[in-house]
């Protein structure tokens, strides 16, 4: 069995029980942004401070992705692809986060409901390793 691998360092806490992304504050403004970057994309700021972001949030909007991506990003066989879907999730810090979401089911995605945080596989390496990203969670 191979490794679990993070598709991108510092995107989020891992390993971890409790998961939590890794976004920035700026010292400046106050705004809080995802991914951490360099500058703050509200005022311009050099100063940044990561921070981790709340696990639980509100669904703000959500769609299904129901045809396969093109290539890339899409790195998986055409006869393996599952429709999946996609929300942005505002979190108590003020912003919206784009993630995929655990479930592509329509009478189990409301807007306004409660998500959390989780790590899984978005999909699996040619050395077997396992690449995890971040998804939510219907609570």
């Amino acid at each position: 069995m191979g490794k679990q691998i993070p598709i991108k360092e510092d995107l989020f806490t891992w390993p971890s029980d409790a998961p939590q992304l890794i976004g920035g504050k700026c010292p400046e403004c106050g705004e809080h942004h995802f991914p951490l970057q360099q500058n703050c994309p509200s005022c311009a700021s050099r100063r940044i401070d990561a921070v981790k972001l709340s696990r639980r949030g509100k669904l703000w909007t959500w769609t299904t992705q129901t045809f396969v991506p093109p290539v890339p990003p899409y790195t998986g066989p055409i006869e393996n692809f599952k429709p999946f879907g996609v929300g942005y999730i505002e979190l108590p810090e003020g912003l919206c986060v784009e993630g995929r979401l655990t479930t592509a089911d329509i009478d189990k995605l409301k807007i306004g409901m409660e998500v959390e945080l989780v790590v899984e596989t978005f999909r699996t390496d040619e050395q077997g390793n396992d690449i995890l990203s971040y998804a939510f969670a219907p609570v």
